[in-house]
């Protein structure tokens, strides 16, 4: 089977140390988007950035470089978190999301990053439990942002807050809560949030599609398991069979082994 070029592309890209996470986002949406051009979004963000940087203050203290970067994404160009229809796989597209100013934490949060990237203000991305934060890269800021809404600033006592408000009771506040995520966990976020939407929609083909790039970058992640019930929903035994055989050859004390085990059954007795 020969993959889309927007996949080989993505492929070659994992393979690059330190490889650009913007391309890389955008050759997802390429699969979505046939006719997008990848270079015009770069040109884009690079255009966002040099605005940006025309506004810069003097010092370039880490709370005034992202007061000026929250006015320009939220107040000149109206960047906002799409609350009314999150789960709208066009917020999981960068392309879209900078076409039509909204999207979901995730994708807001790429935007602002590579802008922050672009005028040397490096910052990571934050698995916070239930939502995506980001913070600057310096050892001694104390702070994090949340683009989804607005560029608002949280400190330590503001994510203590957050985490009681989504388990609705005190819990304590954990580092693995607060970790820097790597590009690659990265993408494996945004591609874990389409393939539920896309299995939300019974879209098994494009749910597939997702599964099969989870795995370039994850090769022996328990996607094996999901990928291989994909094939088999879609008919494609011998795929399934492969799959789900080399799912628990990696993992044979797997809690689901005596079900996968049945369906393997199920394919070589034809039924």
């Amino acid at each position: 089977m020969e993959f889309p070029r927007a996949r080989q592309r993505l492929h070659q890209l994992l393979q690059t140390p330190n490889f650009n996470l913007a391309e890389a986002a955008l050759c997802i949406a390429q699969e979505e988007y046939p006719d997008l051009k990848v270079d015009d979004y770069i040109a884009a963000l690079d255009a966002m950035a040099t605005e940006v940087q025309a506004h810069l203050p003097d010092v370039a203290y880490p709370l005034r470089v992202i007061q000026t970067l929250n006015h320009y994404l939220f107040e000149d160009l109206g960047y906002v978190g799409n609350q009314e229809d999150y789960y709208d796989p066009r917020n999981s597209f960068l392309n879209e999301v900078i076409n039509r100013r909204t999207g979901i934490p995730l994708t807001i949060s790429l935007v602002y990053l590579e802008i922050a990237r672009r005028i040397d203000f490096p910052m990571v991305g934050v698995n916070f439990p239930g939502h995506f934060l980001i913070r600057p890269e310096q050892d001694d800021v104390d702070f994090h942002v949340d683009p989804f809404h607005g560029g608002e600033i949280l400190f330590a006592q503001d994510c203590q807050e957050r985490l009681t408000q989504l388990y609705g009771q005190p819990i304590e506040m954990q580092s693995s809560f607060l970790s820097p995520v790597t590009p690659q966990q990265f993408l494996t976020r945004m591609l874990m949030n389409l393939k539920q939407i896309y299995l939300h929609l019974k879209e098994l083909p494009k749910c597939l599609a997702v599964s099969e790039r989870i795995l370039l970058i994850n090769p022996h992640s328990e996607e094996l398991r999901d990928r291989g019930i994909l094939y088999f929903k879609l008919g494609y035994w011998a795929a399934a069979q492969h799959d789900l055989t080399d799912y628990l050859g990696t993992y044979p004390s797997a809690e689901d082994k005596s079900l996968i085990n049945q369906l393997l059954d199920h394919m070589d007795k034809g039924v």
